[in-house]
């Protein structure tokens, strides 16, 4: 392995990760504490070791019970005295509290940090989520659009179509893409195989939600959680397994879709060159990508903006089946936001941990033969605060 990267680099070192879906978990203490302990275990540590803890909910309403950083501690009363800290940025949430956690650690304030990510999502009515989630939106000007979330990467969508031609068929391939990459995922909330013609056929199963997009272009509500076990180097070298950051980058862009082109997707793109720039990496060097399908049309401009393919010509990518599981860059092996589902403060979390294990030999029928390097792009609101993390295994 790379030792002047196990040097250098806080590393993952343990995970745990629950279904998502709609759960019986009654609150995300609950959520937490199913992934909490089993993720300090995973790592070889024992919750007397946690120096720090960093937990990502976005809530914003979905429960009342708020103050989430002192909940984990209530689960494991080892944690009763560690400094615990709550973060959110929409979407990003959960990339925001690893972020929060490597800030720690290289600072060289601790040396090992329990990371949280959970939402607790359907025990409200779908009207009441719809308008939860408008709150990663401006809502001086964007909360009257129909559809809620949806209705505003719809407009995105019908711009993006208005200027490149209509891509509802690549839509339906990254969508039926996803959903086959799903079945493999143990912990996905929708584990069926759609296949293109349903997911591109307009029907009482797949209705339009949003014009353009239909049911089948959206992510789905969910429960779930995930937790990460981040260390320093020097204690990350002395454990069974340790995936370091060989880069990470945040670039935010502005928030009102009013003051930007909605397509550009100007922040992801910043974001990705920082990345690559950081690794000294070139996009050809990545074994797969988990990014942020939050909707369909979010991957395809993603394509763009990670550098797969120029403005306008994602497209390319899906016909060529460039991310495709078999593809030159096989993207959301896992299946994605779309297949797996989408509780808020989980998800960036998520991602880091499946990507993690693809990096070990331990994603099971999602692994990507012989993959070194993962990439993870999470985002908030509608790409206001990107996250790109470049992930490489070093034990």
């Amino acid at each position: 392995m790379t030792e002047t990267l196990l040097d250098a680099k806080a590393a993952i070192v343990g995970w745990a990760h629950s279904p998502f879906g709609k759960l019986e978990d009654a609150d995300t203490e609950a959520l937490m504490a199913r992934v909490a302990g089993e993720a300090i275990a995973h790592a070889g540590l024992g919750a007397e070791q946690v120096e720090s803890i960093h937990v990502g909910v976005f809530n914003a309403g979905f429960q009342k019970q708020d103050f989430h950083g002192a909940l984990p501690a209530l689960s494991l009363p080892e944690l009763a005295h560690v400094p615990a800290v709550r973060v959110e940025n929409a979407c990003a949430t959960g990339s925001a509290a690893i972020h929060s956690a490597l800030n720690h650690i290289e600072s060289g304030r601790g040396r090992i940090a329990l990371v949280i990510g959970a939402e607790k999502m359907t025990a409200k009515p779908t009207a009441e989520v719809g308008d939860i989630l408008l709150n990663a939106s401006y809502r001086k000007e964007e909360a009257d659009i129909d559809g809620g979330f949806a209705g505003v990467f719809g407009r995105i969508a019908q711009t993006y179509f208005q200027r490149y031609g209509d891509r509802s068929e690549e839509l339906a391939r990254i969508a039926a893409k996803n959903h086959r990459n799903g079945v493999g995922n143990p912990y996905a909330q929708m584990r069926k195989d759609f296949g293109f013609e349903f997911c591109n056929t307009i029907s009482e199963k797949n209705p339009y939600v949003a014009p353009p997009l239909r049911r089948t272009d959206c992510s789905l509500v969910s429960d779930g959680a995930a937790a990460l076990v981040i260390a320093s180097a020097d204690i990350a070298a002395s454990l069974p397994r340790a995936v370091a950051f060989r880069a990470r980058t945040q670039v935010n862009d502005i928030m009102p879709l009013s003051r930007r082109d909605p397509i550009a997707f100007e922040g992801a793109r910043r974001a990705w060159a920082a990345a690559l720039a950081e690794a000294g990496l070139s996009l050809d060097d990545l074994s797969l990508v988990e990014t942020h399908d939050c909707f369909t049309v979010a991957e395809l401009i993603e394509y763009e903006a990670m550098g797969l393919a120029k403005p306008g010509e994602a497209y390319k990518v899906v016909r060529e089946g460039i991310a495709e599981k078999t593809g030159r860059l096989p993207v959301n092996p896992s299946g994605g936001l779309k297949s797996k589902g989408h509780p808020i403060g989980a998800t960036g979390v998520s991602m880091h941990v499946l990507s993690a294990m693809q990096l070990m030999g331990e994603a099971g029928d999602m692994q990507i033969p012989g993959a070194k390097l993962a990439g993870v792009f999470n985002m908030g609101g509608s790409a206001v605060a990107n996250y790109v993390s470049i992930l490489e295994r070093v034990r």
